[in-house]
Formats: C-alpha cells, structure tokens, sequence
C-alpha cells in the first residue's frame, strides 16, 4: 500500500494518551499563551500577517527567545529587518550571542549538578570477547567545556580569526564536539564534512569553504574494518590547496602503534605525515584549557554545510549563530518533548545536518546526546537495540532506509531487548513506504511512541515540517508546518492547493530565523536555487500533499538530487567522477526507487570509440565514483549506451534517461533534440 492510498483511508494509528498530552512542553506553552488546539497553535505561530499581537511568525520568535532560554549578550533592538524582503532578512539585528555560550559555556560554569552531568555518551563499535562494548566514554559538560576552549586557543594561535573557516573531516568522536563548539567560540565558520566521502568530495568542499586549517583522525571503525581518514584528508588538500595546518585525531592507535613519516610504512597503523599535520595531543591538548567566548551579531556567520544540487558544485549553505541557537532549542523542545533527564540517540554524521541539529538542540538545555561511531548491525543485527537498553535512551532516531535494512532481520534481534525507556522516535531524509513505518511504531516503538518524522532540511538547519507530540498520526505522515514555519503546497503556476489535497510543489511563503543568510558562493546562485521559481515563495524542492483530514505527506524531490539513504548528492557530481575513468566520455546519473536505501543511483555511460565493454570496465567505473564520492554513492547498476537524450543548448535531460529505466512516461520531449535516442537507453547493455 503507498502513503497515498494510506492516507486516502483515513486511517490514524496512533493516540497519544491524556496523560502524555498533558504533559508534554507544547501543552504548557499553549496553556500559557491560551491556546486552545494544535490547529490554532500552527495558525498563530505561522500566520505571516500577525493580526493581534499575540500571533504571527514574529510575536512567535520573540516569545521563544526568553521562554527557550536562548541568552543574548546584548539584547536585540527587534525581531527582524526584512527591508530586503524575505530573501534577506536579518533575524534578531542589533542583539550579540554565540552557539558556543548557550549549548556550553554557560552549563560547564554554573552549579556542580550541571557541570557534572554527562554531555556526550559515547560507545565505540569493537567489542570484547562477552559481546560488551570495548570502549564507553562519559563526557561531562565541564569536561566538553575545557576541550573545545583547548580548541578555540589552538585556532586563535594559528591566526584563525572570526569568520574564518574551518574543516571539520572526522569520525563520530567526541572530540568532534569540542571541535565545533571551539570553531563557535572563537567566531570560526565551522566546515562539518561527511566521514564517508572520498577524496572528491572533501577536496571540493574544502576549496571552496577556503578552509586553512582541517581536523581530521587516522580513522575510525565500521564492520569491524579499520576505515582509513587520513590518507584521504592527504589527497583531498592537496587537491584543494590553501589548508596550512592539519590536526589529526588518534582514533586507531596510530600515534604509538606504527611508525610515521613522509613515506608509507608497511605497519598496520602507518601513515604519511608532512610538516602541516599534528597530533590532537599535541596541538590541542596542551593548549590553556580557559578561553572567553567572543561575543558576535546574532546574524554572525557559525557553519558552512553543504548540500548537493542538480549543477555538480554542491551548495555552500551559511547558517548564524542566533538562527541555530533558535531553530534547534525550538524543534527539540516541543516537536521532540525534550525533557530534563532525557538521553537523546539519532543515527548521523557531523557532516549532515542532523549531527550539529542533535547536539545544538540537546545541549541548550544541558542534555545528553548518545553517539556512536560504527555501523548499525556490528557485530549482530540488535547493536541498535542493545545500545538502547543498555544506556536507557529516550529518544531514537533514524533514516526509513536503515529502518527498512533492520526490518528485514525481522523480530529476533529485538528480543531480550528492553526497550521501555524510549518515550519519542524520529525519521527524517526521505519518504516513508506505509510498511516500514508500522514496524518502527510497533516493533521498536511498541505502539506507544510517536514517530516524529521531520522534513526540512540543510538550508534551514531543521525543518519545515514536524508532527507535534501530541498530535494523532497516520503511517508516513510528517504532521504539519513546524512552528513558526510558513509553509504552503502550490501548483506550476504559485498558486496555494494545500486545501483541496492535490499533489503540489512545498514552499516557504516567510522567511525563519535558521534559513540560510546566503550561499557561500554569493547570493546570484542562492536566488537562483531558492527564490526563482516564484516571486517571493523560497521552492523547497519536494513534492507534498495535504490529506482531507489536515495530515502533511511527502513524495520525494521534484528536482535531480540524488537522495541516497537520506544523503544528498548532485547527478553531475556523480557523472563527473565517473567521467575521469579513461574510458569513460560522458555520464547521466539518475536515481531510482530502491527497497532498501530508497534511491539507488544508475549510471549511464559513453565509452571511448574502441573500448570493450565488460562486466571489469563496469566494476571500474563503480569503484572510481566510490573512491571519489563515498561508498554510499556507488552505483547500483553501470550500463553502457551510444548517447543520450540532450537539449540544443547540450543539457542531457536525466528525467527522459530516468523513464527510460523505469518505464515512465518520459513526458514532454519537445525540448530534446534527439528524441529517438530514449528508446535507445530503455536498452542499454
């Protein structure tokens, strides 16, 4: 059954109880301010007109301010100057902050109970001969406190000055955090990078952030394989050029355990090693552990991360530190219940959005966030559910796709497993089959736990759409517009269908305080990307629905990127790392439905005249998208054909490529030059 049909019955599985209701934060927010349902709590904090003083986008973004607790240094003269209309609007003007004071600073100084309590919880992937964790870390908030302020000297002490950038290219570790909190306190943009991407891909995001200085580790740990960093950070800056000062985090030992030098060794820990890198121990660790954190415009710029579009050069997204701050406080408080004693796990990188989104939110209210660095089924199929039970956690979330990848080992794993401690789950990345969704409420949720399954994405460091805790749910449902969020659905040509239930295109009708100030490469391409479409509407990209009965759906990106088990990659990005195969004279990556990760990628390819086409070429070419990209983004399929269908201007049309696999309808093909040729990619070799 699709989340269409699904939805078409009106059928809702889950009712939160009175007690829950009663209780969760959102309830004594709307209680305060005398709000009586979730239809009126959307409408007043989402109404872009306000009407009343007591409703509107703005009066919501005051309120949340002092009732989240999110400190200014000094106070902000209004809510927002939208002078430059929504495509520019400057949140909180006048006011000083910084990330690193309200996540930080501010618990690691304050009474003894705050300072002692546990920041980071983090398990490693070995375990010991009794199947136990081999390595568990507790990191407390003053601990966390001393290490990034470690961080911010060594920056300071490398030149690095307010706004400038960063790379941050390491394992789920709890460094990594004080890496990001010290790259906050000292005014630095912070670069999160995936610890999955090859050399391409770093390479390409390094040089265009201009990072000077990288963190990086020897590696990390999956399957019980020892997965190697630092050669990769190696050829990746000297690919980029500009990074002068390399930090390397020893993960795997390889700081006393092989030798190191400016050749590779032949020892298991051997690496290469060149007068810009030094050892965390050396270059953090004896630095002052005290540091003040500056004090910046509210509009300051704090991370750089980076989402691929349908162009090849991934989009450099500028996010502040007041915009984060709110966005992530918000969304943690009242989409997920965050309560004092809650323990937070959801499955991502540092270089995802979701990475900085989990610790930002959970550490403005001093909570603590569970990591963990290895790979879901390690070494059996109930890592996931023994992590859980044995650390208590509250709060679980995760990809449809890994959700889908553990279903299919069934019940079994989850036996023996207690499980009871899970109040709140979450998905976010991609659409939801109806099937997938029931087994995570049921199995993992044991019906009682609502799936806040969220939407929004990079561009906004959270999400436009988000269910509220104590809302009814049906299978695959994202809910509503999130607070604060003025969301609509509209046709071709702008105009709002949210009402009438048809299929249309998710916009922003408003600016947020968390919406990117820009892209990095300059505001052409940021109006271009987002503001383009339809006058003063940001396009989102996704299609959307809105059900008779009020409940929001998603059907996947209406553009070309390519969303692999929740990570984005633009086609050309793929189509060029295939392309620098000798072999290889052109590339079309589409991406197709997929059972497990939810798209797979399928590479078409014109071989050199002359070339054999073989089951090893295509072997090749997989492994050299691999290497360059990720392993994530492999092909599933190479196949080989004699051209491609193209505009006059030369643009292959990857939507006529696409139907050709599936065997959709290509659609209109009067732009295509070549019309003939789609015939000829339905039969591919």
């Amino acid at each position: 059954m699709t989340g269409d049909s699904l939805a078409e019955t009106g059928r809702v599985v889950h009712r939160p109880t009175e007690s829950f209701v009663e209780s969760a934060n959102v309830s004594e927010f709307m209680q305060k301010h005398d709000i009586d349902g979730y239809e009126e709590l959307v409408e007043r904090t989402t109404r872009a007109d306000p009407g009343t003083p007591a409703s509107g986008v703005d009066w919501f973004w005051d309120t949340v301010v002092d009732y989240l607790d999110v400190e200014f240094f000094e106070p902000y003269d209004r809510v927002r100057d939208d002078s430059r209309g929504p495509q520019f609007t400057e949140w909180y003007p006048g006011g000083t902050t910084n990330l690193a004071h309200n996540a930080l600073d501010r618990h690691a100084a304050r009474d003894a109970d705050a300072r002692n309590s546990v920041a980071v919880l983090w398990e490693g992937e070995p375990v010991d001969d009794r199947g136990d964790p081999a390595e568990v870390r507790r990191v407390t908030f003053h601990e966390l406190g001393r290490r990034a302020n470690q961080v911010a000297n060594y920056l300071e002490r490398r030149g690095v000055e307010t706004g400038d950038t960063v790379g941050i290219y390491m394992p789920m570790v709890p460094e990594v955090v004080a890496v990001l909190y010290g790259c906050f306190a000292v005014g630095a943009v912070a670069v999160p990078i995936f610890s999955g991407f090859g050399t391409d891909a770093v390479a390409t995001r390094l040089a265009d952030a201009g990072c000077s200085v990288l963190f990086t580790a020897d590696g990390f740990y999956r399957r019980g394989e020892e997965i190697r960093l630092k050669a990769t950070a190696d050829a990746a800056v000297a690919e980029a050029g500009g990074v002068e000062n390399v930090v390397v985090y020893d993960r795997l030992g390889s700081r006393n355990g092989g030798s190191v030098g400016g050749q590779n060794g032949d020892g298991d820990h051997d690496i290469t090693w060149t007068g810009r890198d030094r050892w965390w121990a050396d270059a953090v660790e004896t630095q002052p552990d005290d540091y003040e954190t500056r004090e910046l415009p509210a509009g300051q710029e704090s991370m750089l991360l980076y989402s691929s579009g349908t162009t090849g050069k991934p989009k450099g997204i500028v996010h502040t530190h007041a915009g984060v701050t709110v966005q992530c406080a918000k969304e943690l408080y009242f989409g997920f219940d965050l309560k004092p004693a809650d323990r937070f796990f959801w499955v991502s990188d540092i270089g995802w959005m979701m990475g900085p989104w989990t610790l930002v939110g959970n550490h403005h209210f001093g909570n603590t966030v569970f990591m963990y660095e290895g790979a879901p089924d390690y070494p059996d199929p109930d890592r996931y559910w023994a992590m859980i039970d044995r650390h208590g956690l509250t709060h679980f979330g995760v990809s449809p796709t890994a959700v889908r990848a553990l279903r299919e080992h069934g019940e079994q794993p989850l036996d023996g497993h207690d499980l009871s401690s899970l109040r709140v789950l979450g998905s976010t990345g991609e659409p939801w089959d109806p099937e997938s969704w029931l087994w995570f409420y049921e199995e993992v949720g044991d019906g009682e736990a609502p799936i806040i399954n969220i939407s929004g994405g990079t561009e906004i460091c959270g999400c436009f759409l988000m269910p509220m805790p104590i809302q009814e749910l049906k299978p695959c449902t994202l809910g509503g517009p999130g607070l604060g969020m003025d969301v609509d659905i509209v046709d071709e040509s702008g105009e709002s269908v949210a009402e009438s239930g048809e299929r249309g295109y998710l916009v922003a009708r408003d600016s947020c305080p968390s919406m990117t100030k820009s892209l990095w490469d300059g505001d052409e391409r940021y109006l271009e990307e987002y503001w383009s479409t339809w006058e003063g509407l940001w396009d989102h990209g996704d299609w959307a629905r809105r059900d008779d009965d009020g409940f929001w759906f998603l059907h996947g990106r209406a553009d070309d990127a390519l969303n692999v088990a929740g990570r984005k990659v633009g086609p050309a990005e793929v189509e060029g790392a295939a392309i620098e195969h000798a072999a290889v004279t052109q590339a079309a990556a589409v991406g197709v439905p997929d059972e497990t990760t939810g798209t797979a990628v399928v590479l078409y390819v014109v071989t050199e005249p002359g070339t054999a086409e073989s089951d090893d070429l295509r072997a090749e070419i997989r492994d050299a998208v691999g290497t360059a990209l990720g392993k994530p983004f492999q092909p599933r399929e190479v196949l080989f054909v004699d051209a491609f269908p193209k505009t006059q201007s030369g643009k292959i049309v990857r939507r006529a490529v696409r139907a050709a696999y599936t065997g959709d309808d290509p659609g209109d093909t009067s732009s295509i030059e070549n019309p003939a040729v789609i015939e000829e990619i339905a039969a591919a070799r």
